[in-house]
């Protein structure tokens, strides 16, 4: 249920957008809508670009707390929320430690794999010690097919497919300029799928399809040929056992309040965790805006409940 307070109780708000991760100009455009959600509903918000400004005038400028849209480091990673603790500014999602978990793609494999949960085989390459003549062997240890993906960049950004040992050095070596250390995953043929939470339950899934070789940066923020089906068209069992692993993934990784869990099923019919998501985008094609809508939920309203976590925290 959406409790809508009188807009006076949120004080000054700031929609911390933009940054300076890879993954600028999409937070810029979440911060956008999710301002101008805030709005509408008549709360004192402003945006917050703390690539332009210093931190420290959230306390100067008197803000009360901080709505974060910032995608990718500096934002997503628990760096902000450390800040902004000091600070003793209130700020919606997920907190220093599930934030750090949850960017570091390692990390969250780790996690998971300690807790059984279901996710891709892989191995961890350094940039420092990465030899190329390693390829044709990772490659047939992971089935001869792999994701590459830098450890700590979203939107798909540095990621590539690889079938063959000199793709797959290609890949590895264009991954470092983004990261030190990259994901090397097994290639998982199936459907993607995507589970936004909001306060502790799962959302209707959304099942994303495109012509791409994968779920690329292009096919999320530049293309109109990506289809989104939500519902997603699984039988109900299989719905509720997505969300459920969807939950335990999400808090898992000490996730909190809202964010995304990404999956993958393969032709047997079994689910894979791919990432977690403690700050996923909010434009008009993101996926949390779509699923919640599906639920009934307004885009505002869904803001308003991300926002009202931190009239809880402040209890």
């Amino acid at each position: 249920m959406i409790e809508m307070h009188d807009a006076s109780v949120y004080g000054k708000v700031a929609v911390l957008l933009g940054g300076d991760s890879a993954e600028r100009e999409v937070s810029l455009a979440s911060g956008r809508a999710v301002l101008s959600a805030l709005l509408e509903a008549g709360i004192d918000a402003h945006p917050f670009d703390p690539a332009e400004r210093s931190i420290h005038e959230l306390l100067s400028d008197n803000f009360e707390r901080a709505f974060i849209i910032l995608h990718g480091r500096g934002g997503e990673d628990g760096v902000m929320q450390g800040a902004l603790e000091q600070l003793d500014i209130p700020y919606t999602g997920t907190g220093v430690l599930g934030s750090a978990l949850a960017m570091d793609k390692v990390l969250s494999k780790l996690v998971w794999s300690a807790r059984d949960l279901p996710t891709a085989d892989y191995r961890v390459l350094d940039k420092q010690t990465f030899n190329a003549n390693e390829c044709a062997q990772i490659l047939e240890d992971l089935g001869g097919s792999v994701m590459v993906k830098p450890s700590h960049e979203g939107s798909s950004i540095g990621m590539a497919k690889a079938n063959n040992a000199e793709q797959l050095a290609r890949a590895v070596e264009d991954a470092f300029s983004y990261d030190d250390n990259v994901l090397v995953e097994a290639y998982i043929n199936g459907p993607e799928y995507t589970v936004a939470i909001l306060n502790g339950q799962a959302l209707p899934s959304i099942r994303m399809t495109s012509p791409n070789v994968f779920y690329d940066y292009e096919a999320k923020y530049q293309t109109n040929t990506t289809q989104y089906f939500c519902p997603s068209g699984l039988p109900m069992a299989q719905e509720q056992q997505l969300a459920r692993l969807a939950l335990t993934a999400f808090e898992a990784l000490s996730g909190k309040g809202w964010g995304r869990v990404d999956v993958m099923r393969d032709n047997n019919g079994n689910f894979f965790l791919l990432e977690s998501n403690t700050v996923p985008g909010m434009t008009e094609k993101s996926l949390v805006p779509k699923a919640a809508k599906q639920a009934g939920i307004s885009f505002t309203q869904l803001v308003i409940n991300i926002l009202n976590e931190t009239l809880e925290n402040q209890k």
